[in-house]
């Protein structure tokens, strides 16, 4: 992979935008990126009512449903399909480089990943009287591993993705694994001990462990388990950062 490491800011907006335009025309994406994970915070609604903390529960369990769903697998599907149409190809025999083909399409997913995390805690602490962030370092730290770490997977398992009809099947073991293990619908405190050990490994479970911690404070905010959360993190991001440079395919596969 070549010239991964330089950037244009305007080259990137361009692309950006021409992604943007593609999203707003396809609206099985936008139906996805912007109903989606609201739906499945209502859907999630009577089974975490059993648990204590109901409501911050469920409103932080929404910013991950966000970086899955939004980031994640709209990635996925958009860099297939991107490849199958030849246009990642095109893209890399002009002026643009590696870094900024990947990123410029990725912006406007993580762009609205954003926005809908915004109103998630505004609505948080409006309607449900959550609060404002208690840590907020914390929370952007958390947010922003959280979507580089998800688009880089994104692009990494664009990998073993033949087609966008695929993306379907390739993108559901993480998808489960994190809605089932990252304690966005069951808290980890509430799964066997050994279980909830072997869960706080998974990629967005330490993400949402800042996240948490940054936004209603509580025991997860020690200094150790952030910094446990932050390495295993940053350990994650790092190799799907290196399973793309090493293994992303640009043309179709044949």
């Amino acid at each position: 992979m070549n010239s991964f490491a330089n950037f244009s800011t305007s080259t990137m907006a361009a692309l950006a935008r021409a992604e943007l335009t593609l999203l707003w025309r396809n609206r099985t994406a936008m139906v996805t990126a912007l109903l989606l994970p609201a739906a499945m915070v209502a859907a999630i609604r009577p089974t975490v009512s059993q648990f204590e903390g109901a409501d911050e529960l469920s409103m932080s369990g929404g910013i991950g449903f966000v970086l899955v769903f939004v980031v994640y697998y709209n990635l996925v599907t958009a860099y297939v399909a991107r490849r199958e149409e030849l246009v990642l190809k095109r893209l890399r025999s002009g002026e643009p480089t590696d870094l900024e083909i990947l990123a410029g399409s990725a912006l406007p997913a993580v762009s609205l990943a954003l926005a809908q995390c915004a109103v998630l805690l505004a609505s948080g602490a409006l309607l449900l009287d959550l609060g404002v962030p208690r840590r907020p370092d914390l929370l952007l730290a958390g947010l922003g591993l959280g979507l580089v770490m998800m688009a880089a997977l994104a692009a990494a398992s664009t990998v073993f993705t033949r087609n966008v009809e695929l993306a379907q099947i390739t993108t559901m073991p993480l998808l489960l694994a994190s809605l089932v293990g990252s304690g966005l619908v069951v808290p980890l405190d509430e799964l066997p001990h050994v279980m909830a050990e072997l869960c706080q490994l998974l990629p967005l479970s330490p993400v949402m462990t800042l996240v948490r911690a940054g936004w209603l404070g509580g025991p997860e905010a020690g200094a150790y388990e952030v910094l446990k959360a932050l390495a295993t993190a940053l350990a994650w991001t790092a190799l799907a950062v290196f399973a793309v440079r090493r293994w992303f395919r640009w043309e179709p596969r044949r």
